[in-house]
């Protein structure tokens, strides 16, 4: 497979077009925070990060990724219709009632592990599949994708300090963060940076990236998986939220922004 940084940075610029129009069609989706995490999903999916088989979705030997914000998903949506888990006309029928995409993922869809509408729970679910591998021999591993936001959940921080005690080091945190949650900028409302002296603090072995090089996403993520350290780890992506969209770039409160038909049409053709 091409997972050169030309492609990387190529399918990043689709995603993000696709994450795009895909709002246009389900207003209702989160647009903002999808944008934030698109590198990070192209990365895993297309830089020969995670091993997985679109024709057999629940092979016993795949590595598991779990989209714990899962407001996230119409960034996702593109990548599983690209890489074959769903037919790329299922997108376009995206939260009809006909449709099996709707605005929280669901596991009903191929590629989707778990089903994600209240945050904060993936890191725990997370760390239960990674238990169960371990258990049963298996050197896969699973990723989970969480957003800053949800770190204010006290169930994240239960799973944070588990996965330390067990020293489950087939468990990949990935920090989505944006520093902006649904209610405006983190720092106002329970500033928790710096995640990661706080993460070494329960044991994790935690790496930083630039969230939006999909390259330098993809170096680490392949570094982790190759030479686990004995315990579970974290990479922390400094992201911006509505990546691409300075409208949603420059608001507090864009987690929730809706646009019109017609803003949509402007936003595509202002992108690259």
């Amino acid at each position: 497979m091409n997972d050169s940084l030309e492609y990387l940075q190529e399918k990043s610029r689709w995603v993000r077009r696709e994450t795009v129009r895909l709002h246009k069609l389900a207003p209702g989706t989160r647009l903002a925070s999808s944008l934030s995490c698109v590198e990070i999903l192209c990365a895993l999916y297309y830089g020969g990060v995670i091993r997985h088989d679109p024709a057999h979705p629940h092979w016993a030997d795949r590595d598991r990724l779990i989209l714990s914000k899962g407001h996230g998903c119409i960034s996702f949506y593109p990548i599983l219709a690209d890489r074959g888990y769903i037919p790329r006309e299922e997108l376009e029928r995206i939260a009809k009632p006909e449709s099996i995409l709707g605005v929280i993922p669901e596991a009903i869809v191929p590629g989707i592990e778990t089903t994600n509408g209240s945050l904060g729970h993936g890191l725990g679910v997370g760390c239960g599949m990674a238990l169960a591998l371990r258990k049963r021999r298996s050197t896969r591993k699973v990723f989970v994708l969480t957003g800053d936001g949800e770190m204010n959940s006290g169930a994240i921080w239960e799973a944070v300090m588990f996965a330390g005690f067990h020293r489950l080091d087939n468990l990949i945190m990935i920090l989505d963060d944006n520093k902006v949650s649904m209610l405006g900028r983190q720092v106002d409302i329970l500033g928790l940076a710096p995640f990661p002296e706080k993460l070494r603090q329960f044991g994790w072995h935690v790496e930083t990236v630039a969230g939006h090089d999909v390259g330098a996403i993809q170096e680490r993520l392949r570094d982790m998986v190759q030479h686990p350290p004995g315990k579970p780890q974290a990479l922390v992506a400094d992201t911006v939220k509505g990546r691409g969209v300075p409208e949603l770039e420059r608001d507090p409160l864009c987690h929730v922004k809706v646009f019109k038909e017609e803003e949509v049409d402007r936003i595509l053709g202002e992108l690259p």
